[in-house]
C-alpha cells in the first residue's frame, strides 16, 4: 500500500548579476540578473522536475525558444522526461521507443486530446496552445505518467537531481514567481509570489507542502 506523506519543502532562490543567456542584447540594454533556484525538502533533500517560472513586464519580445528538445519519448514504459517545460503554441514530437504499443491521453482542461495506439518507432505530435498544466497517460499501461508545463515566459525551467533551476537574463525590476509539481498542495498544482529582481545577491525562501 502506498502512503502518501505531507512534506514541506524550502524554496531558496538567491539571484546575482551576470549577463543573460535568454534575451542577452535586452539585458545588455536593461540590466539583467541570473536567478538560481534551489527546491529541497524539509530535510534539505533536493526535490526534482519543480518547474519554476517568471514572469516579467519587462521580458524581450519575439519567440520563445528553450535550449531543450520539444520531444516527450515513450520508453522503458515511461514517459521521458517524466515532465517538460514548452513555450504557448509548441509542438511535441512524442516517439514510441518501446517494444510495445501507447497511446497518449489527457484530461486536462488546457489541452484535451486521444492519441491512438502506435508502435515502436512511430512518431505522433500534438500542439499546446494554452497555458497551463497538463498530465499525460497511456489507455494500456495505467502507471505512465507524464507532464507538460505550457508557460508563456522565456524565464522558466525545472529543478534538476540537485534541485536547481537557473533562469538567466532576467530583467530587473518587479516579477511573479510561480513554482509548479505534480504533488505541490495548492490549486492547480502551483504557487504565485510576487518577486523583484536586482542585480544584487539576494534570497527568497518559500515554504509550501507537497501530498
Amino acid at each position: 500500500m502506498l502512503i502518501k506523506l505531507p512534506f514541506r519543502f524550502i524554496l531558496s532562490v538567491i539571484a546575482a548579476c551576470s549577463a543573460g543567456l535568454v534575451g542577452a542584447a535586452f539585458a545588455a540594454a536593461q540590466g539583467a540578473a541570473s536567478v538560481r533556484v534551489q527546491v529541497v525538502d524539509a530535510d534539505g533533500m533536493p526535490v526534482r522536475d519543480a518547474v519554476v517560472e517568471l514572469h516579467s513586464a519587462r521580458r524581450p519580445s519575439g519567440p520563445i525558444r528553450f535550449p531543450w528538445k520539444m520531444g516527450m519519448a515513450q520508453k522503458g514504459l515511461q514517459f521521458t522526461p517524466g515532465t517538460l517545460v514548452v513555450a504557448k503554441g509548441s509542438t511535441v514530437a512524442f516517439p514510441n521507443l518501446d517494444q510495445v504499443r501507447h497511446s497518449i491521453y489527457s484530461f486536462s482542461k488546457p489541452a484535451r486530446f486521444e492519441i491512438d495506439l502506435y508502435g515502436r518507432d512511430q512518431t505522433r505530435t500534438q500542439n499546446f496552445p494554452i497555458t497551463g498544466s497538463v498530465k499525460l497517460g497511456c489507455n494500456i499501461h495505467d502507471d505512465m505518467r507524464g507532464y507538460i508545463r505550457v508557460t508563456d515566459t522565456p524565464f522558466a525551467s525545472k529543478t534538476d537531481h540537485n534541485g536547481y533551476a537557473t533562469l538567466a537574463g532576467m530583467p530587473t525590476g518587479s516579477a511573479s514567481l510561480t513554482v509548479w509539481h505534480p504533488q505541490l498542495r495548492s490549486p492547480a498544482n502551483e504557487m504565485k509570489s510576487a518577486f523583484s529582481v536586482s542585480g544584487a545577491a539576494q534570497v527568497h525562501k518559500l515554504k509550501v507542502v507537497l501530498r
